[in-house]
């Protein structure tokens, strides 16, 4: 799997601004300075991921809660058995080894030899979903990858056994469904999902380095049809309630205050043959002829071959077996495809890609944590000073998850841009089914402009609880822009540079343009914003925790990938980018090709080549920052090339 340095080479080095003159800087000893360190009394080192999961408090059956990942079954006097998923001790339902061990002891006692039952409903009492996928910690815990061959197996016979009884049998989803959880929607007969945002659709698990183990790659395919299972299970993408109702993935999409009624109400028809059973969504001619012939069948894997070969250039396994449990699935309709899908999924989970990309995935989810305990202040109004592309970048993230957004720059023609790109933007989400008109309606009237001839902006920002920065690299400029800020702000209010080259703590300085350096943080995005996950956090030695936890927080919020990292040249991205980007300049003036180097790079696992990098940058940026990273304290790290 790629690596975090990797993952960065995809983010831009700087955006326009950063033509300007970069101010020397304090010197540090290494590029490890760039990592945010805690002391040791604060926390101490982030647990693997086996041993990460949180420790759950020990589970005493009583007659009101026989159960720990279930609440107690609910019959209806129609004879619907309601099966609600329930751990009380996480925030969201996972499929865990002690769920599926629970849920065979439960139907034993509660649903198999219970005559009464005519149908079943299986929901969640959870309001943030369904079932989230399966417990990736139960899958790192175990050492040697075959012992989960049996381990899936049980689980599979144990789905068998509930279609066994033979009695409708209801998914009603709000909320996540994803990976196990999408999978155990698929063993039932009837899918029933909210209209909520909230609820998505998907089988992710290729983005761990693992294929769905507990019967997906063989009962999507035949819900929805080989190439939308395929696409589903290539990518991991989500599917939302509309598109999944429109392919066959659900036969019902519903408001949430209706879910559970309707469901029951379904599940009683089912029994008496007044609702039909889900069936396959019938195939257009055309469908027909690709996936149902042998001429179509080569025609459609040969593509999808090409596509995952062009996507991955061959450095990730999990596709490939996927591919390969489906066609193995249609040759060998019996119970040997399902064998053949579990020890596929074992194979993978011994793999270094899963292991690696597992580890992204619980790095990416501790990251989500702050080990401060301060509380960050409640923000309702943020303010972003300068509405260029970066600037506009970071208003539209900022308005789409609801805070009010003022928008500010020197003049009305400037502000205009700003609007307009975040206009053309959301009526793109719009034309691609992303946003309502109504979310694109809300989200613009939570947009203030202002500019320096507004008369009432500083009435404006006597409101804000949280300031962005995003004007050119220049410190005077930055410096005068707090002290304007520090006048008409609360004293709450936290100032946030969006500088990727100026110190945090030269810009902080306590003087005659900045009196409250302790709200004073740096918030370094990566263009364009909407698109580019990954945010730098970088306090200085006087930021308070407060602030800094403000920062951490509204990130979140705007869904980055938040890293807080030391007031350091280069900061984390461009440190660890410079002195790659010099390293390949040094290869070019030894004759190596320019796509030989791009291709190379890719195979490697990056998701693009460095030459293609430094075009897109600008070779001029990209020189400013690395003669600046050479100038700090990079030193020899920056030498062989001439970038």
């Amino acid at each position: 799997g790629r690596t975090a340095i990797s993952r960065a080479a995809s983010v831009r080095l700087l955006d326009a601004n950063h033509t300007q003159h970069l101010p020397a800087t304090k010197h540090f000893s290494s590029a490890a300075a760039a990592i945010q360190e805690e002391p040791a009394s604060k926390s101490s080192p982030p647990p693997p991921v086996a041993a990460a999961a949180k420790e759950e408090t020990p589970f005493v059956p009583s007659p009101q809660r026989k159960y720990k990942h279930f609440q107690n079954v609910e019959l209806t006097p129609a004879g619907v058995a309601i099966i609600r998923f329930d751990n009380p001790d996480k925030k969201v339902n996972t499929l865990s080894f002690a769920l599926m061990r629970e849920a065979q002891s439960m139907w034993e006692a509660d649903i198999q030899s219970n005559s009464d039952i005519t149908s079943i409903v299986f929901t969640s009492a959870k309001e943030s979903g369904f079932i989230a996928g399966a417990d990736i910690f139960d899958i790192s815990s175990v050492q040697d990858k075959s012992e989960l061959v049996p381990v899936i197996e049980e689980a599979l016979n144990f789905f068998l056994h509930m279609k066994a009884k033979d009695v409708p049998m209801v998914a009603a989803i709000h909320g996540p469904a994803l990976g196990g959880g999408l999978e155990w929607a698929l063993w039932c007969d009837y899918r029933i999902c909210t209209d909520s945002k909230a609820t998505k659709l998907g089988l992710p698990e290729v983005k761990l380095g693992l294929l769905p183990g507990f019967g997906g790659t063989q009962n999507l395919p035949a819900l929805v049809g080989i190439q939308g299972a395929m696409d589903m299970m290539l990518t991991g993408k989500n599917i939302l309630p509309a598109k999944a109702k429109k392919m066959g993935l659900v036969d019902l999409v519903v408001a949430p205050q209706s879910l559970e009624s309707v469901a029951i109400e379904t599940a009683e028809g089912l029994a008496n043959g007044t609702v039909k059973k889900s069936k396959p969504k019938k195939k257009s001619l055309i469908n027909r002829f690709i996936e149902d012939t042998p001429p179509g069948q080569n025609l459609m894997w040969s593509k999808v071959k090409e596509t995952v070969d062009k996507n991955t250039d061959g450095n990730y396994p999990a596709p490939y077996e996927i591919i390969d449990c489906v066609k193995y699935g249609l040759a060998h309709p019996g119970m040997e495809k399902f064998k053949h899908e579990r020890e596929g999924f074992a194979k993978l989970a011994a793999t270094k890609e899963s292991e690696a990309l597992i580890g992204l995935f619980d790095g990416t989810t501790q990251m989500k944590k702050l080990s401060s305990g301060a509380e960050p202040i409640k923000v309702k109004k943020v303010a972003v000073m300068g509405a260029g592309l970066m600037g506009a970048g970071i208003a539209q993230v900022t308005a789409e998850k609801g805070y009010d957004v003022l928008l500010k720059d020197r003049d009305d023609a400037a502000v205009g841009r700003g609007i307009s790109y975040m206009t053309d933007n959301w009526e793109k989400k719009c034309k691609r089914k992303r946003m309502t008109n109504y979310e694109l309606n809300t989200n613009s009237s939570r947009v203030t402009p202002l500019s320096d001839d507004t008369e009432s902006w500083k009435r404006h920002f006597a409101g804000a609880d949280l300031v962005i920065e995003a004007v050119f690299e220049d410190l005077a400029l930055k410096r005068k822009i707090i002290q304007q800020v520090e006048e008409v702000t609360p004293d709450h209010c936290v100032f946030a540079t969006n500088t990727s080259a100026i110190p945090i703590a030269d810009i902080a300085a306590p003087g005659e343009e900045v009196k409250r350096s302790e709200n004073v943080v740096g918030m370094h995005y990566f263009s364009p914003v909407p698109q580019m996950p990954l945010l730098e956090i970088i306090p200085h030695a006087g930021t308070s925790d407060e602030a800094l936890a403000t920062a951490f927080a509204v990130g979140n919020k705007q869904g980055k990938t938040c890293v807080v990292v030391k007031d350091v040249p280069g900061f984390y991205v461009n440190r660890c980018l410079g002195p790659i980007l010099s390293e390949v300049t040094a290869l070019v003036k030894e004759g190596v090709p320019l796509d030989r180097l791009d291709k190379a790079m890719k195979k490697f696992g990056m998701p693009v080549g460095p030459i293609t990098l430094i075009d897109n940058v600008g070779v001029d940026v990209a020189s400013k920052v690395s003669n600046y990273l050479a100038s700090a304290d990079l030193g020899g790290r920056m030498g062989g090339g001439d970038l």
